[in-house]
């Protein structure tokens, strides 16, 4: 992470929580400062950036567009479903042993109802990494919410999209969200 092994160890087993902070405390260091507009903040990231990026959205309802990329945000259907069932129970046990652990580390899904902030969900068709389960599952949320939403799918690509046109087409809707919900001509 880059962060260091005390945050590693702080963030361990309890995702969501002292990292949503830390970048919490960001945001407001930047508005504090005049740096970023309040009524103009979207956040977004790919894997990680998008399981984080879900976390955020579903605690603060201050940004105004939101791209989740790769993300996931129930870890019950994870689990047996990606690439991560050992670190899963490494980390917070089985699901049926520790429900709580996992309804904690599900807290964007699991209130979904909190989150107000118009939302992109992208993901990789091939994606045993961060399967497209929790983007579509994000999505569906935030439409039976009618929060605005869209979802999209790259075919045949796994984790780290490779075809040149989707990635150009990855950029261009990012562009196309933010402008649409953080400009001044809103």
């Amino acid at each position: 992470s880059a962060r260091g092994f005390d945050f590693a160890k702080a963030i361990y087993a309890d995702c969501g929580n002292k990292d949503v902070q830390d970048v919490l405390a960001g945001v407001d260091y930047l508005v504090q400062q005049g740096i970023a507009d309040p009524e103009r903040m979207g956040v977004g990231g790919w894997s990680y950036g998008g399981i984080l990026t879900n976390y955020v959205i579903a605690s603060d309802t201050r940004f105004k567009a939101a791209i989740s990329g790769a993300g996931a945000s129930n870890s019950f259907a994870s689990y047996g479903f990606d690439q991560y069932s050992r670190e899963y129970e490494l980390e917070l046990g089985t699901p049926w042993a520790n429900e709580e652990a996992y309804e904690r580390v599900s807290y964007p899904f699991l209130h979904a109802d909190k989150i107000k902030t118009p939302s992109l969900f992208q993901c990789a068709e091939l994606d045993y990494n961060v399967p497209c389960l929790g983007a579509m599952q994000m999505y569906q949320a935030l439409s039976s919410l009618n929060v605005p939403t869209q979802l999209v799918v790259y075919p045949d690509q796994h984790h780290g999209i490779s075809v040149p046109s989707y990635l150009e087409d990855r950029l261009q809707r990012n562009i196309e969200w933010y402008t649409r919900y953080l400009s001044l001509e809103r």
